[in-house]
């Protein structure tokens, strides 16, 4: 579970709306791949970079990002 370092209800609320949006940015990115495989790894890029954003958009574009470059 990605998201289990994060402890606040806040910070984890925040992450999983900024999984939902950062996902409809990137879902399409990886023709072929297995959605649920990107999705938890778009997971694991949302949760290292929760501490560093500022709010939820900022966090869902900054893992959208992420997520392009490592892909």
């Amino acid at each position: 579970m990605p998201f289990r370092s994060l402890s606040d209800p806040v910070d984890l609320a925040r992450a999983q709306g900024a999984l939902e949006k950062a996902w409809t940015m990137v879902k399409h990115a990886e023709p072929g791949a297995d959605p649920e495989k990107e999705r938890q790894r778009l997971a694991y890029i949302v949760a290292g970079l929760a501490e560093l954003a500022l709010d939820e958009d900022e966090l869902a574009n900054r893992a959208a990002e992420r997520f392009r470059k490592s892909s």
